[in-house]
């Protein structure tokens, strides 16, 4: 049997339909760019279980169908960004009396573009023409980003229907934070919550009283020491829930473990707390507004170590520079990457319009020393901010890296001192490296600064499953 006899609508245009007998686990790319190839296009219609120029059915019984479609979405979810909205569905056949499927997708234009394939940390965005997928020119890819529709996740257009009575938990965050008035139905319009249709935009619904997906999800975690590598993970939890209760969890997951301590003004006590409150609070909506939703697999992270806080929010920040490592809060113009989401906020009375949330977190720590100033770095994937603990009296330790004595590094970069030590005691993941350093995992980290290291016998690489490791060599490098 062949395809064209069971779908009565199908379009075989070369440039609009591809067929897999099976996806190739084994070359994930040469499929995965189809799927982008079509999203960055006009879209189109790609089987799996049809065999490639024939469009023989090969089919799957109802099991392993089930199978490559999920492992089709798990693949789709952790490579490509922002997903194309799909439709999979099955497509039934019976032959010599056997129950067979395949696997229909149908992949629209995306109204966000480019869609990008990212596989090994190294993003590729594809085009589909004249019935191949291929690279995208640079002319394309600047034709896609102009006239890409919308590009902001959180003001496309849901498939869920407006209903008042799944905002409970919103109505209770506004009165809160507006001296216990009502959240009108006229404010939800204003915002843009619903079209004019009654469909919510993707924003809204992540305010949804029920909402559980992962597009919220935090992670909170508490370090016994100064870094992640080598100390003890005392606790770590995880939280998904609407964006309100989000808040809420990560606030109260700080404030319950948080450190105090009490100081002596003349006749009295003045109680301290490691993160003033305002700060904290600033901190966790500046995560949440300004959070990258379009990054699937992604969480807000929480990481409270001996001497600090961090918060670490998913994408840099938006159509903005990378940042190394910065104290000049107030010198930060964020723009706003989720409008929807962000405006909803500034109606709740808990981030303001003009974007002052960094000034407040320096009014409240203005009487703090150097080792007590509040910081953040940010790289092209994520932003953190950084909130000394106020109770540790050192102020913020420089990861417990020890001070070393070395010879110069031939062809030395100005990072080589702080990878040495910071890779002394402890191997460490490029990853781990380029967040202690504040800089982005760049190939430029890679080949001119750790592999001139390692090349020079400064570093010495080993290899953790499929994780590669360096560890400062101790005949080059000594405790100074």
């Amino acid at each position: 049997m062949y395809l064209e006899e069971i779908i009565d609508d199908i379009q075989m245009e070369s440039d609009r339909f591809e067929c897999k007998s099976m996806l190739n686990r084994d070359d994930v790319i040469g499929w995965l760019k189809s799927i982008a190839g079509f999203a960055n296009a006009s879209g189109g219609d790609f089987y799996i279980g049809v065999e490639d120029k024939t469009n023989k059915l090969i089919g799957f019984d109802r099991k392993a169908a089930d199978n490559e479609r999920n492992y089709f979405n798990n693949q789709v979810n952790e490579h490509l960004t922002p997903r194309p909205q799909m439709k999979i569905s099955f497509v039934r056949y019976v032959i010599k009396d056997r129950e067979r499927f395949v696997i229909r997708v149908r992949i629209p234009e995306s109204s966000v573009k480019p869609v990008i394939l990212k596989y090994k940390n190294i993003p590729s965005i594809f085009m589909r023409r004249d019935g191949f997928t291929n690279g995208a020119t640079y002319e394309e890819i600047i034709e896609m980003s102009v006239k890409s529709k919308n590009t902001q996740y959180d003001i496309l257009v849901s498939d869920v229907g407006y209903d008042s009575a799944k905002l409970s938990t919103l109505r209770a965050f506004y009165a809160e934070h507006n001296e216990g008035k009502e959240l009108k139905e006229k404010a939800l319009q204003s915002m843009g919550f619903y079209n004019e249709d009654g469909y919510l935009l993707n924003g809204a619904v992540l305010f949804l009283d029920d909402y559980s997906g992962k597009k919220t999800e935090v992670q909170c975690s508490v370090f016994s020491g100064f870094n992640k590598g080598s100390e003890r993970i005392v606790t770590i939890n995880r939280f998904c829930g609407n964006i309100t209760s989000t808040i809420q969890y990560m606030i109260d997951f700080v404030n319950q473990r948080m450190n105090h301590s009490m100081i002596k003004l003349g006749d009295t006590r003045k109680n301290i707390d490691a993160y003033p409150k305002r700060a904290l609070f600033e901190g966790v909506i500046n995560a949440v507004a300004h959070r990258d939703y379009f990054l699937d697999g992604t969480q807000i992270q929480v990481d409270m170590f001996q001497d600090r806080l961090e918060i670490s929010s998913p994408g840099g920040f938006y159509r903005g520079e990378k940042l190394g490592k910065t104290y000049d809060l107030s010198g930060i113009i964020s723009k706003r990457r989720n409008e929807l989401i962000a405006g909803v906020l500034v109606g709740c009375n808990v981030m303001e319009a003009a974007g002052t949330g960094f000034d407040k977190i320096m009014e409240e720590y203005a009487r703090a020393d150097e080792a007590h100033r509040p910081y953040i770095y940010s790289s092209s994937d994520h932003f953190t901010l950084v909130l000394p603990d106020l109770t540790y009296a050192r102020g913020v330790e420089d990861g417990s890296a020890p001070s070393l004595i070395f010879a110069p590094v031939p062809n030395g970069t100005e990072w080589d001192e702080k990878v040495l030590s910071f890779c002394y005691y402890q191997a460490h993941k490029v990853s781990e490296i380029a967040e202690y350093l504040g800089i982005s995992d760049s190939t430029y980290l890679r080949r001119q600064v750790l592999g001139n290291l390692e090349r020079s016998g400064y570093l010495e690489q080993s290899k953790i499953s499929r994780a590669m490791f360096y560890k400062t060599n101790r005949d080059m490098a000594e405790l100074r």
